[in-house]
C-alpha cells in the first residue's frame, strides 16, 4: 500500500503535460512553454508593463486621454469611425520619460492600427538578429 502511494506520487505529475505553445514545437510541458522557448518570449527581456512605465499612473492618464480623444486617428483618415483603445506614442519613447509623458507625442489608435504601426516600427514580428519579439 505505501509503495503504491509512493509510486503514484513519483509517477503522476502535479500538472497535466501539454504541448508547448511555441508555434511548431512538439515538446510537452506542464507550463505554457517548454524550457527552450520560455526564454525566447519577448516580455522576459523587456520587463513588465509597470517596469516599462505603464503602471497605475499611465493607466489613469490613458483613461482620461481616451475620454478626451475617443476615436482612432488612422481610421478617421479612412473615413471610418472607430473607438480608440490604445494611446500610442507617435515617436517611440525608447525609455525617455520626456517623450513618454509628452501629450503632443500621443495619438489615439484602435488595436488594429496600433498593431500595424508597431510592426512597421519594430520591423515586423520577427527580427533575424534577435529572434522572436
Amino acid at each position: 500500500m505505501i509503495l503504491d502511494v509512493l509510486l503514484w506520487v513519483i509517477v503522476v505529475p502535479s500538472k497535466p503535460m501539454k504541448p508547448c505553445r511555441y508555434p511548431g514545437c512538439k515538446q510537452v510541458t506542464s507550463a505554457l512553454y517548454c524550457e527552450t522557448h520560455v526564454l525566447n518570449k519577448k516580455d522576459t527581456k523587456r520587463g513588465s508593463a509597470a517596469k516599462r512605465g505603464y503602471g497605475s499612473r499611465w493607466q489613469k492618464y490613458r483613461r482620461v486621454y481616451l475620454i478626451n480623444h475617443p476615436f482612432c486617428v488612422e481610421c478617421a483618415k479612412e473615413n471610418v469611425i472607430t473607438l480608440a483603445t490604445v494611446v500610442d506614442h507617435i515617436i517611440p519613447h525608447k525609455g525617455s520619460l520626456e517623450l513618454f509623458w509628452d501629450e503632443s507625442n500621443h495619438q489615439p489608435l484602435c488595436k488594429r492600427h496600433h498593431d500595424i504601426q508597431t510592426q512597421r516600427e519594430d520591423g515586423g514580428w520577427w527580427d533575424t538578429k534577435k529572434g522572436l519579439r
